[in-house]
């Protein structure tokens, strides 16, 4: 197939296929006049498109007056290996005299059968690699053998890895052998994976995206990388009908985001026809199907929706933090991911992308070219989230870049500097753009609660409820914390704290005490929430939606100073935790109770959180905390909130109207509209009250 190149910005950008016959409309234009729409192209078209983000000169282009939202903190991943839903990374020690390791990977734990291609795999001279194309919740064990000069030496130890169970979005990662013969290897593709486990916890899309990555000086077909290239990145487009494009990307409407997005949308064509990426296209349910084949070129059968590729002559570094003088390589790799998912923009009518829907000038104004200001909203201008770059030497669909160090360096700019990180977000420009290109960003949820409080015996034992609503099951993890708490400056932690787990007629139906002895104890530990401490206890299981209780007791009737912990296992599923709370008995100093619970998800969430104290004598308790005071804090440990009676609260209406309101006037509450985040709830009795105090949230929307 002929590729056709013409310059964007001073980049090269090949397309296949014909090219739309379209005059581009110059300057700034009104959200309301809409220009003759030209004769329509052929439709569902594949093609192809490169991107390329360059190293940022010292000084920067003049900076727009219109003021951005400012910077979202990173929130990355840990720099460990990290599993996806489609594979992990199996390592191993280093053998003295080693040449080479043999792999072996097996879902069986006897290795009488093994993973297609993963018998006696020669690895080379590496200690990891990703174990790719597995499915979601897999649990696979692997072993090597090292070998040298003297041979082949024995088996290592087996080690036992699980693939993330929850339902998502599923980033399918093939390596080029310029990262599998790299004597870095493991390093770069354990960096690649923490960048897609990133994607894979923000979005939901059922759909499998195919990405093949590459460290080296040449582009995919041989041809030398341009001067300045830190990182390219090739990717299918599809052209199709605007109205195609446009109906399907409002029915795919289902956050905030996509709500506002949606309501900015033209009523008349911009453009006859819209080009989605190829995993753009599958996002919104239209039929994309991958079209890349490794050399970069277009045409059936091709397996890869796009191929990204490190320019390995730059100073890259794979982990962090990252250093001065050195690239971050997981910046550079979202980066280019970023493009293969769905971003793009050539500021030009007759080369119309989805991201192109939502550039502006200013408020109710639209601007699609290379001149004056031009930044990305959601709400038709009237909110600049981030400007779009307009420097001709950088590419027109990033972000604008400013001298570095850059105050703002988002995955997204144009031009990339030396010596700072940051990730993709929920609330990051990055995040919001591809949220309102079709893709799902995760609902907001309570994901956990914790409860630290005094445990005593009797009716003063502490008590955790949680109702699982919606469909289907809810995987989550119940711990009850002690020993461990030493490590968190608690002179007297419960020492062995055990663990029952209630059904909604009051039935035990798990219990624990260690939790290194609990049946399922490995899907314990693949979770990521084994207790520290093996006198802990644990409780991992999958819930049908209803009322459950988790009692925490000391043995042999001990008492101290325990945690109460439950935590959402698969953000993704359809079942949500609706309510969290615990009971437990409050005294004074260290042994107040103390709730934490964090909202996940890309928007903020209405919740409530209360502290019940005297109405509890309806319920057999009868030594209730007569007068219960709330503070909320947030991360940081500021106090955000606080309220002593909830009747005395400046929303008393809304609490009322939320059909959540204490019934008794002592009783505390606190009702708010939080963005994503962890937060701690304190409950204390005036005038250093004691007694059987219950700390609830439920979230409202």
């Amino acid at each position: 197939m002929q590729r056709r190149g013409f310059s964007i910005s001073g980049l090269t950008i090949f397309t296949a296929g014909v090219l739309l016959g379209v005059a581009a409309i110059g300057g700034n234009f009104n959200l309301r006049a809409q220009s003759r729409i030209p004769i329509a192209s052929p439709a569902f078209e594949p093609g192809s498109v490169t991107h390329k983000t360059r190293a940022k000169l010292q000084t920067a282009p003049g900076v727009p007056s219109v003021s951005e939202i400012p910077a979202q903190a990173d929130i990355g991943l840990q720099q460990g290996p990290v599993p996806t839903r489609s594979s992990f990374i199996a390592n191993w020690v280093s053998v003295g005299g080693a040449t080479g390791y043999l792999l072996d990977v097996s879902t069986s734990n006897s290795f009488d059968s093994y993973l297609d291609g993963y018998h006696d795999l020669d690895v080379g001279n590496v200690t990891g690699l990703v174990v790719t194309g597995l499915s979601r919740g897999t649990t696979c064990y692997y072993r090597v053998r090292a070998y040298g000069a003297n041979g082949t030496g024995g088996y290592s130890d087996v080690t036992a890895a699980t693939t993330v169970a929850t339902t998502g979005l599923v980033i399918h990662a093939t390596f080029d052998s310029s990262i599998t013969g790299n004597p870095n290897a493991a390093a770069i593709e354990a960096m690649i994976n923490r960048a897609i486990s990133i994607y894979e916890s923000l979005f939901s899309d059922p759909i499998t995206i195919q990405i093949f990555f590459r460290y080296s000086t040449t582009a995919p077909d041989g041809t030398p990388l341009s001067a300045g290239t830190i990182s390219q990145s090739d990717l299918v487009v599809y052209t199709f009908p605007w109205s195609t494009y446009i109906n399907a990307l409002r029915a795919d409407a289902k956050t905030t985001n996509d709500d506002l997005a949606n309501a900015s949308l033209p009523g008349t064509a911009l453009s006859s026809n819209i080009k989605p990426s190829s995993a753009n296209g599958r996002a919104v349910a239209l039929n994309t199907p991958p079209a890349m084949f490794a050399n970069g070129t277009v045409g059936n059968g091709g397996p890869y929706d796009g191929i990204v590729t490190l320019n390995s002559a730059v100073p890259y570094q794979f982990t962090r933090p990252t250093s001065g003088s050195n690239f971050d390589a997981q910046r550079s790799t979202e980066h280019e991911m970023d493009e293969v998912i769905g971003f793009g923009s050539h500021a030009s009518l007759s080369n119309f992308r989805p991201q192109d829907l939502f550039s502006w000038s200013s408020a109710g104004h639209r601007n699609i070219s290379s001149t004056g200001t031009r930044y990305f909203s959601i709400n038709g201008g009237s909110t600049d989230i981030v400007n779009f770059n307009q420097d001709s030497s950088g590419d027109l669909g990033d972000w604008l870049s400013t001298a570095c160090p850059q105050a703002n360096p988002y995955v997204q700019n144009a031009f990339g500097c030396a010596g700072q990180s940051s990730d993709v977000t929920a609330t990051s420009p990055e995040g919001v753009d591809l949220d309102v290109l079709g893709y799902d960003l995760i609902p907001v949820t309570l994901g956990n609660i914790s409860t630290r409080a005094f445990d005593q015996t009797g009716d003063n034992v502490m008590i955790g409820g949680f109702i699982i609503t919606g469909v289907g099951q809810k995987k989550v993890v119940i711990r009850a914390i002690g020993p461990s708490l030493v490590n968190y400056g608690i002179t007297n932690p419960l020492q062995n704290p055990t663990l029952e787990l209630h059904d909604h007629t009051g039935a035990v139906i798990a219990s624990n005490d260690n939790w290194m002895d609990a049946p399922n104890e490995q899907e314990i530990i693949n979770s990521g929430r084994a207790p520290s401490n093996n006198l802990e206890s644990a409780i991992l299981m999958s819930l049908a939606p209803g009322a459950y209780t988790a009692i925490v007791r000391g043995v042999n009737a001990a008492t101290g100073i325990g945690l109460a912990e439950v935590y959402d296992l698969d953000l993704t599923a359809g079942s949500k935790l609706g309510n969290i709370s615990t009971r437990a008995f409050v005294q004074t100093g260290d042994n107040v109770m103390i709730g934490g619970f964090i909202v996940s998800g890309p928007d903020s969430g209405k919740v409530i959180i209360r502290a019940i104290g005297p109405s509890l004598v309806n319920y057999g308790i009868t030594n209730p905390l007569q007068n219960p005071t709330l503070e909320l804090h947030d991360h940081t440990g500021a106090v955000i909130a606080s309220n002593n009676n909830w009747m005395d609260a400046p929303n008393e209406q809304e609490i009322i109207n939320s059909g959540r309101a204490p019934s008794n006037n002592l009783e505390s509450a606190i009702l708010m509209t939080l963005d994503p985040g962890a937060y701690t709830a304190i409950v204390r009795g005036v005038n250093a009250g004691t007694g059987v105090a219950l700390v609830e949230v439920y979230g409202l929307q």
